[in-house]
C-alpha cells in the first residue's frame, strides 16, 4: 500500500490490543466523533464524522453518514471497506481540520496536517489494496466491510457495514469496558457539538 499524501508508520502504536467482536459495539455506544479512513487504488484519505453508531451485535454492524461530496466516500465505494477510529483530546484540532477540509480541494491535506498513519494487521478476505490505513493517537479502531445498500447510500448518504476487526488502547478500554476514570485524560474521546467545539468524554456514573 502506498500513498502520496501521508507517511505510513508500519508498526502499530503501543497499547494496541484486539477487541473481541462481540464487544466491538461498546467502542461506539457513548456516541463519539470518529475519523473515517479508506484506501483504494493506491490512494487514501481520512475525514471526520459525527454521525456514526453501532447497529447490531452479532455480527457487529455500524452505520456512518458519508456525504457524496467527500473523497473518502469515493474510496469507500471503490474498496468496499473503511475504518472508524476514535480520536482523543490531543487530536481535537486535527479532527476539526479533517472534517472541514476536503481532499478534492486540498489533495495534500493529510501531508499538510501530518496525519500519522499505520497499517492495520492483515485480515482474512481483505487485500492490502482494500485495507484502510489507521490513524495513530486514537483510543479505538474498527475495520468495517460495507454491506451494499444502494438506496440508503444514494438517498440518505447512509452506509451500513459489518465490523470485521477491532482494537483499542488497552490503557483506556480493557475487558470489554471503557476505563476513562482511571486512564490519562489525554485518552478521553471527543464529542462534536458545532462551530469547532468538542466535549471530552466525562466521568462515569454506575448504577
Amino acid at each position: 500500500m502506498t500513498t502520496a499524501h501521508a507517511p505510513i508508520h508500519s508498526a502499530a502504536p503501543a497499547h494496541f490490543a484486539p477487541v473481541p467482536l462481540d464487544k466491538a459495539y461498546r467502542l461506539l455506544n457513548h456516541g463519539p466523533t470518529v475519523l473515517v479512513s479508506a484506501s483504494h487504488a493506491g490512494q487514501c484519505n481520512v475525514m471526520a464524522a459525527a454521525w456514526a453508531c453501532a447497529l447490531d451485535f452479532a455480527p457487529p454492524k455500524v452505520t456512518v453518514v458519508l456525504d457524496k461530496a467527500t473523497r473518502t466516500r469515493e474510496l469507500v465505494q471503490g474498496s468496499g471497506h473503511f475504518a472508524l477510529q476514535l480520536p482523543t483530546v490531543p487530536l481535537a484540532a486535527l479532527t476539526e481540520a479533517l472534517g472541514t477540509e476536503s481532499a478534492h480541494t486540498h489533495p495534500d491535506k493529510l501531508q499538510r496536517h501530518a496525519v500519522p498513519l499505520f497499517e492495520a494487521p492483515a485480515l482474512p478476505g481483505i487485500t492490502p489494496a482494500q485495507s484502510p490505513l489507521l490513524v495513530q493517537g486514537c483510543a479505538a479502531w474498527l475495520v468495517c466491510r460495507v454491506i451494499p445498500e444502494p438506496h440508503n447510500q444514494q438517498a440518505y448518504d447512509l452506509f451500513i457495514a459489518e465490523v470485521v476487526a477491532a482494537w483499542a488502547d488497552e490503557r483506556v478500554f480493557r475487558q470489554g469496558h471503557w476505563e476513562f476514570d482511571t486512564a490519562p485524560d489525554s485518552l478521553r474521546t471527543l464529542h462534536y457539538v458545532a462551530g469547532g467545539q468538542f466535549y471530552a468524554t466525562g466521568a462515569s456514573i454506575k448504577v
